[in-house]
């Protein structure tokens, strides 16, 4: 932990004001990959070691699949304003046909894989599925905004990042983390007034 701080602290200090919304990106990546791997490390151990019966093991499925699903759309979502920030991808909003209809249906497949997941008490195969198209889903979901309105993007991203943080709180039974994730659930308009448009 020492290190991680360490390495986070000589990061921001480095960091321009205007390059801002590019380090919050960032962070909320990784706050969305650390619920996919909470997500997937806590499904496994319940596999591997005596289980919760009935509504218990349920609930449980339920947090998992949850908590892996936001926080794979944070981490691409998050990536993918990165680089439009910092101009390594595109700033043109991505048009593929039908997008919205993609849009629901990655939605509307994903409740299917979650109820085949808590009814069958756990489905590695579901969970993996899930996994890539919440991935998919967060990489189109920013891909389609212009890279002007990024920096309102990642405000939205940081409420992601809010209920992947407390999606884990859950999986790992922490108020605190849970309290922490449930601050940051709210939205907060963030961009430096060097990146707001005229």
């Amino acid at each position: 932990m020492l290190i991680g701080g360490a390495i986070g602290l000589h990061l921001s200090r480095k960091v321009e004001m205007t390059q801002m919304p590019e380090l919050v990106a960032v962070l909320h990546s990784f706050v969305g990959l650390a619920a996919v791997l909470v997500g997937y490390n806590s499904y496994i151990e319940v596999q591997q070691h005596a289980m919760p019966e009935g509504a218990l093991l349920n609930i449980h499925l339920t947090e998992v699949f949850l908590g892996v699903f936001i926080g794979a759309v944070t981490f691409t979502g998050s990536i993918v304003a990165f680089g439009k920030l910092r101009g390594s991808f595109s700033s043109k909003p991505l048009s593929l046909p039908h997008k919205h209809k993609l849009n629901a249906a990655a939605l509307v497949v994903s409740f299917i894989l979650l109820w085949i997941f808590v009814s069958n008490g756990g489905s590695t195969t579901a969970l993996i599925i899930m996994t890539i198209i919440a991935l998919a889903f967060g990489w189109h979901l920013v891909a389609s905004i212009g890279g002007a309105d990024m920096p309102v993007v990642v405000s939205m991203l940081n409420s992601y990042s809010g209920w992947a943080a407390a999606a884990a709180g859950f999986m790992l039974a922490n108020d605190l983390l849970i309290v922490t994730g449930a601050w940051s659930v709210h939205p907060v308009p963030f961009c430096p007034t060097s990146c707001a448009r005229p």
